[in-house]
C-alpha cells in the first residue's frame, strides 16, 4: 500500500475516521467524521508522525526552517512530525507552538519551543481544516512574533468542502494568503480506497455509504 492508503487504514483502526450520522460545528449533517482526539497512545503518535513526515518529505523536501503546531491539537502533531522527520529522513527541524494565553512571567511571550526569526520558512501542522479559523489566527499571531514566511500547511484530511464562498477552505487559504496546502489524503481518496474494501473483515464504505458521501460532496463540496 501507499503511505496514503496505510494512513486511511490507520485512521479507521484508531477510531478516528468513522461513518454514520454526525453534525459538524457549522451545522452540516455529515455521513462521516474525523476526530483526531481519538489518538491516545504512544504507538499511534509515532505512526501519525510518520505519515505527516512522509507528506512533508514528499512535498517539501527542502526549504523548511520550522514546524508550527497551533494550540491545542496541532501541538502533538508538530512534535510527532518533527521527531519522525529526524528519525526517518535525518532532518532535524525545530518546532514551536503557541500558548492560548500569553505568559506574563518568566520569559513571557506566547510561543513555546523554537523562537521563529524573521525570514524563517514556517510550515503549519494541523489536523483537519474546516473553516480555516486556526490557520487565520496563526497568520495574525505571527504578525506580532516575527516576519516569517508561512510557506505551507500540512493537514491530515482535505474534506474538500466549500469555505465562505464557492471554493474549498484550503483553496481560499491558498489564494488569500499564498500558503501552499498539502493534505496527507483527500476525502475522494478515502472513498476510492475504502469503497467495498474491507479492513479487518468490515466494509466501511459500501454502495449506500458511498452514495451518501457523494451526495454530501454534491451539496457542500467546491463549485466549479
Amino acid at each position: 500500500m501507499t503511505y496514503q492508503e496505510e494512513f486511511i487504514t490507520f485512521m479507521v483502526r484508531s477510531g478516528v475516521l468513522t461513518f454514520g450520522d454526525f453534525t459538524t460545528k457549522s451545522g452540516r449533517k455529515t455521513p462521516y467524521f474525523i476526530n483526531t482526539g481519538n489518538y491516545k497512545t504512544g504507538a499511534q503518535a509515532g505512526k501519525l508522525g510518520d505519515y505527516y513526515a512522509a507528506c512533508i518529505q514528499e512535498n517539501l523536501p527542502e526549504g523548511v526552517d520550522c514546524l508550527f503546531g497551533p494550540a491545542y491539537k496541532g501541538i502533538p502533531l508538530a512534535v510527532a512530525a518533527a521527531s519522525s522527520l529526524y528519525r526517518n529522513y535525518g532532518r532535524d527541524l525545530p518546532y514551536c507552538f503557541n500558548r492560548k494565553e500569553a505568559k506574563d512571567h518568566g520569559e513571557g511571550g506566547s510561543m513555546v519551543g523554537y523562537k521563529p526569526q524573521a525570514g524563517d520558512r514556517v510550515v503549519i501542522v494541523e489536523d483537519v481544516v474546516t473553516a480555516g479559523t486556526a490557520v487565520r489566527e496563526t497568520i495574525e499571531l505571527f504578525k506580532s512574533v516575527a516576519a516569517v514566511d508561512l510557506t505551507a500547511l500540512i493537514v491530515s484530511v482535505d474534506r474538500m468542502e466549500r469555505g465562505t464562498g464557492d471554493k474549498t477552505t484550503l483553496d481560499e487559504l491558498r489564494e488569500q494568503h499564498g500558503i501552499r496546502v498539502f493534505p496527507i489524503v483527500t476525502v475522494r481518496e478515502v472513498i476510492a480506497f475504502l469503497h467495498n474494501h474491507s479492513i479487518d473483515g468490515k466494509v466501511y464504505i459500501d454502495d449506500e455509504m458511498k452514495g451518501r458521501m457523494e451526495a454530501y460532496l454534491a451539496e457542500y463540496g467546491a463549485r466549479a
